[in-house]
């Protein structure tokens, strides 16, 4: 497995970096935190059509680049240093996955071209309300929607939560269950465009303005049977991995957050001066900020590593052995840039003192974009509670 970045992904980096230095500033992200969506349609069509990475992972078949997940989390990564506001975590970091992994030919056939074009937007729903009371559960044991056959196709019902852009995607990967089943079992993945007729959808104010979360109302929604993905009622293997790869794509862009809140952080004070001397050069400091080095560059590896796993995963000629491990590598890198997306953030938010929780200072932004990715998909207590897991059971089946 190579870990060095190749001459093309460098060139995706840069290019990446580029366009967001320019479309992502402090001030349009403000703007985007109060405006009446969640990210601007035209610098989002400004990303499809100049630079189509919301296409990165899509197969060329499909109108895609047909690219691997490395490059995804490339693109993830400058995204988190720059806090972009857009639906490109729930689009391709999400809900594309899920089509890529259980949809049919014919399925992909009909939703990944319009997602490659930058024409259609789209999420994945899956957690209801018992997921909060649960203590923040987002396994098997959060889906609570239910699904029943009808002589067209299924109807679904249910409350969902916690939806990644879920007021404005147009497209909508649910996750739903039989009445009366619970854990793993009766679980079916739909594919539920946002405006039929039944949903119900609403905006939920978080900590973190610049990445919207919402609520969803299913009420008698009739979905034909070709919107179903895969064999109803046995899709939690799918949606594990799907949910996996999330992880994965999360933890890039909480890399991005982490190293961004350590640059902001050296910057601030080398010009902060105390005592006629830079802050900077004072031991205390440059020990902090050691340490966050040392996080986000460890943070890096976990990360990459899990990124060359779901590339095996995705691709159809993939090494299954290197694929297996993608439960505990999405697990370990999520629950190592979890940790460390809230110690630098925090740490940087000290280093910038009392002015680091004015409104007037961009840090505080990244706090709060720390605070709540570190949470969502599970903490890093969760993801190590569920290594320990998969090592307990890996010795038992032993």
């Amino acid at each position: 497995m190579e870990f060095r970045l190749t001459d093309e992904q460098y060139m995706v980096r840069d290019t990446a970096q580029a366009f967001l230095a320019d479309a992502s500033s402090s001030g349009q992200v403000r703007r985007a935190m109060t405006a009446a969506r969640s990210y601007d349609p035209a610098v989002w069509q400004r990303l499809c059509t100049e630079l189509y990475v919301q296409a990165v992972t899509i197969p060329e078949a499909y109108g895609g680049l047909g690219l691997g997940y490395v490059d995804l989390a490339i693109v993830l990564e400058q995204m988190g240093r720059k806090l972009f506001c857009s639906p490109f975590m729930a689009t391709v970091g999400m809900a594309t996955n899920a089509l890529l992994l259980v949809a049919s030919d014919e399925q992909k056939q009909r939703w990944l071209p319009a997602i490659a074009e930058g024409t259609q937007t789209a999420t994945l729903a899956w957690t209801g309300p018992q997921a909060a009371r649960a203590g923040g559960s987002w396994g098997a044991e959060a889906v609570s929607a239910t699904w029943t056959a009808t002589a067209e196709g299924y109807q679904l019902d249910g409350d969902l939560r916690y939806v990644i852009d879920g007021d404005t995607a147009d497209l909508l990967i649910v996750a739903a269950r039989t009445p009366g089943s619970s854990g793993s079992e009766g679980i079916g993945l739909f594919v539920v465009p946002a405006s039929s007729a039944g949903v119900e959808r609403q905006w939920t104010p978080t900590l973190d303005q610049s990445r919207r979360l919402a609520n969803l109302t299913l009420r008698g929604v009739s979905v034909a049977a070709d919107q179903c993905l895969g064999v109803a009622g046995e899709g939690w293997p799918q949606l594990q991995k799907i949910l996996a790869l999330a992880k994965v794509s999360l933890a890039a862009e909480q890399l991005g957050v982490a190293s961004e809140a350590l640059d902001m952080a050296v910057n601030y004070t080398l010009e902060r001066e105390q005592f006629g001397r830079a802050i900077a050069s004072y031991q205390a400091v440059k020990h902090k900020a050691a340490d966050m080095k040392l996080k986000a560059e460890v943070a890096c590896s976990a990360v990459y590593y899990a990124a060359c796993v779901a590339s095996e995963v995705l691709a159809p000629d993939g090494d299954v052995n290197i694929a297996a491990e993608l439960d505990e590598a999405a697990a370990m890198a999520k629950g190592y840039c979890s940790d460390t997306v809230f110690f630098n953030a925090g740490s940087a938010l000290q280093l910038f003192g009392g002015v680091g929780f004015t409104a007037e200072y961009d840090i505080q932004l990244y706090f709060k974009r720390a605070k709540a990715s570190e949470l969502y998909l599970g903490n890093g207590a969760a993801q190590r509670e569920q290594i320990a897991a998969m090592l307990l059971d890996g010795e038992s089946a032993q």
